[in-house]
């Protein structure tokens, strides 16, 4: 099994609302396949978490557009989100 490559991460920051959503990710998953939508919200421990898009059927019944079936591929998608993160912010705070 070959080692999962994500690359070209990029998160646009919203407007806080008091809510834990802060922010929307993108990433290429090996250099194939743009996964995008990712929702990225703050736990209260300061923790990111991600969600990965669902799409309601017309019957209500939800589905996942997609998901990482393994911690190690939301690990390595969770890694480059955060420092994605941490490298925006910082320019924020620089300003």
């Amino acid at each position: 099994m070959s080692e999962t490559r994500i690359t070209e991460p990029t998160f646009i920051p919203l407007r806080p609302n008091g809510k834990s959503l802060i922010g929307i990710a993108s990433v290429v998953y090996n250099n194939s396949l743009s996964l995008n939508c990712i929702s990225v919200y703050i736990r209260p421990n300061g923790d990111l978490r991600l969600l990965f898009p669902a799409k309601i059927l017309p019957n209500s019944k939800e589905i996942n557009v997609y998901y990482p079936i393994n911690k190690e591929t939301y690990e390595a998608i969770k890694k480059a989100i955060i420092d994605k993160y941490l490298e925006i912010t910082a320019t924020i705070s620089d300003s």
